[in-house]
């Protein structure tokens, strides 16, 4: 897998967190998903970097980054981001957040607006809590908690159907599979508890920012009609959904995920007011 860009660290929150960044232009922060690093976004550092400044952080708690405290709560991930925004030189930025970083993206334009120039939700969910049955939320937490105990390759194979097709590109499972057996057991521990307590629906109808919810047609994690739902509370926001594409859409479509993307960067469009 080859490196795109500058690999660092940086102060922020009062950990060491890791970061890769590539190209120039506006600023785009992209908040992977769990059991994941910024090494899964490795095709956009390379496909957006020609038009933005591209920032692809190791959350607390993954890749290269510290592990996060016993107490860390979705606000001081926010103030993780914001901070290490300002280390690297910007105080706000477009966000594309995937999966569990869409929950990160939402509580940080919910409690950070002024960080957040626009969103990009991407497989995304209000928190598992707030777009998931309870014994669906139940069951994931559990699973979680158990698999950060045992060996990555006891469990670690069996995520893959449910986040790549068979279309994927050769090695594009391989690859997966290696960064997410890389996963830190209190991250993902963290991870999946700030997931499974998290309901933002009420975040939703105060977004003032542009924004795209991005969703794969076969994504059955985080299925097609959980963004429908997310749409219908954001103003303004724009549903697009790709043809074929599983959840980790940027992995198997980078051309139509970054596509989707650069087309709604270009021309975001603010939300209309709510009339009163």
């Amino acid at each position: 897998m080859a490196t795109v860009g500058e690999v660092g660290h940086a102060p922020a929150g009062g950990l060491r967190l890791g970061y890769r960044r590539a190209g120039s232009g506006p600023a785009l922060l992209l908040l992977h998903g769990a059991y994941e690093d910024s090494r899964i976004w490795s095709r956009q550092l390379e496909g957006l970097a020609d038009e933005f400044t591209v920032l692809a952080w190791d959350a607390p708690g993954c890749g290269t980054s510290d592990d996060p405290p016993d107490r860390f709560t979705t606000a001081d991930y926010s103030r993780c981001a914001v901070e290490l925004l300002a280390e690297l030189g910007f105080s706000s930025a477009h966000v594309l957040g995937l999966s569990w970083g869409s929950m990160l993206a939402l509580d940080l334009v919910s409690r950070h607006p002024e960080a957040v120039d626009s969103l990009v939700l991407a497989s995304a969910y209000a928190g598992w809590a707030g777009s998931l049955p309870a014994e669906e939320v139940q069951r994931r937490v559990a699973q979680v908690l158990r698999e950060v105990e045992l060996p990555a390759e006891a469990f670690i194979p069996d995520w893959l159907p449910g986040l790549l097709t068979d279309a994927a590109p050769a090695g594009a499972a391989d690859e997966v599979a290696a960064i997410m057996a890389d996963f830190h057991p209190a991250g993902m521990r963290h991870a999946a508890l700030t997931m499974g307590a998290a309901d933002l629906r009420p975040v939703l109808p105060s977004i003032a920012v542009p924004t795209l919810l991005l969703y794969g047609e076969l994504d059955t994690r985080s299925p097609v009609e959980v963004g429908r739902a997310l749409h219908a509370q954001i103003p303004g926001s724009q549903l697009v959904v790709l043809p074929g594409a599983p959840h980790l859409a940027m992995v198997e479509q980078p051309a139509a995920f970054d596509a989707a993307v650069r087309r709604f960067l270009r021309t975001p469009t603010p939300p209309t007011p709510p009339t009163r």
